[in-house]
């Protein structure tokens, strides 16, 4: 982390308002969203202190840079932060992170948090960020498009068959798949779908087993070279994120999509038409017969081990991961909550189908997080380096990949 904190330094800290006297000021550094997190910092803000929000970029990659520059120069600034769960335990193993107070722990229990949310929150068999949102991604369809083609959603689908359908109908399926993060959240699914993991044994450090190699990641390598050169992949597959991915589902070319929650709810000022015309069902089986292991995604709150008013954060983060509050933000954003209370929040479920709360919920309970490893990072880098463009993957992928990731994580090769 010394280059990082060097460059922090070298270009000035980035400063945040901090409180000169009266109540003091807690700063949370958020992801952007729809106003959800403002919404809840105001309503968590007391008379010993006031939570206010700064917002990161929008890309994951750039919030962990601009948030590891300060907290590796020990900047006291930062008091809260939205963090992704691939960044979490890169944070801990730097020291960046304050861990959870066990009554904060008893309560994150109490309320019913996802064992999942619980695992991409742990690091050394230690909580170190408060579990927020546990989002999932599910299969969306339309309607139209499926009565047209004749496949029956209300039996799970592989990715096989909506690429075949997808092809013999003139439509297209939108993914993730630029040179980012989303792009390995699709590959881990596909990975995980088929009984594998990009690595194991995490806690060995760079010395873990790389899997990627494996079967599993045969397929899912034979799945992406598979829509790449199929007539379903979209003009812009090399560059398509969750936004381009749900325009091209918009379309009158639109078919499939895997995205995230918030989608239910993305066509309603913009597209009614498509609102109306939208479907759902568990995400694509990467082997069919073989049960689907949905992305995992979400976030966590983390409190600095610098900040100058770290009690006062750890109890402020308490409060804003608060079934309430978690509700409150999925209502506003359409970011799920990560526990079966924030569920029960009655906007909820006058916003969303009782069906599509509860396949939500399924899909966290199924879903694969990428692996808890604090060099995801340079894991991550070197699956996008080999795996990218989609259009380029084929048989040997998997074994460059596995070789690449060795080499980087030992020093042998950069990104």
């Amino acid at each position: 982390m010394a280059p990082l904190a060097a460059l922090a330094l070298a270009s000035g800290l980035l400063t945040a308002c901090g409180s000169s006297g009266g109540t003091p000021e807690l700063v949370w550094y958020i992801n952007p969203d729809a106003g959800g997190q403002a919404a809840i910092a105001e309503k968590c803000s007391t008379d010993e202190y006031t939570i206010t929000t700064q917002v990161l970029p929008q890309d994951a990659g750039q919030q962990r840079i601009q948030l590891a520059r300060r907290l590796a120069a020990k900047d006291p600034e930062i008091d809260l932060m939205s963090l992704d769960p691939p960044f979490t335990a890169e944070f801990a193993d730097a020291g960046f992170l304050a861990d959870v107070p066990q009554d904060a722990k008893a309560q994150l229990e109490e309320q019913g948090t996802f064992q999942g949310a619980m695992d991409a929150a742990t690091w050394q068999d230690k909580l170190v960020v408060f579990p927020f949102w546990s989002n999932t991604q599910v299969l969306w369809y339309r309607k139209s498009f499926v009565e047209k083609a004749g496949i029956d959603m209300s039996q799970p689908v592989t990715w096989d068959q909506i690429i075949d359908v997808a092809s013999e109908n003139d439509a297209k399926i939108g993914v993730q798949a630029n040179k980012y993060e989303g792009y390995v959240v699709w590959i881990n699914a596909l990975v995980e779908g088929a009984g594998g993991h990009i690595l194991e044994d995490a806690a060995e450090g760079v010395d873990a087993k790389i899997t990627i190699g494996d079967d599993a990641g045969e397929k899912a390598a034979e799945i992406i070279e598979k829509l790449a050169s199929s007539e379903a992949a979209p003009a812009d597959l090399s560059v398509s994120n969750e936004g381009t991915a749900g325009s091209t589902f918009g379309s009158d070319q639109g078919s499939f999509l895997v995205n995230w929650t918030y989608i239910w709810h993305n066509y309603d000022e913009t597209a009614p038409d498509v609102a109306k015309d939208i479907g759902y069902a568990r995400y694509p089986q990467t082997v069919e017969g073989e049960e689907s292991r949905p992305p995992y995604g979400g976030i966590g709150i983390g409190v600095s081990a610098y900040s100058d008013q770290k009690e006062q954060a750890l109890e402020a983060a308490a409060c804003l991961v608060g079934p309430e509050m978690q509700g409150i933000n999925a209502d506003m954003t359409g970011n799920m909550p990560a526990s079966t209370k924030g569920y029960e929040y009655p906007a909820l479920k006058e916003s969303f189908p009782p069906e599509l709360l509860q396949l939500f919920q399924d899909s966290v309970d199924a879903a694969a997080p990428r692996t808890v490893t604090p060099y995801w990072s340079d894991v991550s880098g070197s699956i996008q380096n080999i795996w990218h463009p989609p259009r380029s993957v084929d048989g040997d992928t998997p074994g460059r990949s596995t070789t690449f990731i060795e080499d980087v994580l030992k020093g042998g090769d950069l990104l």
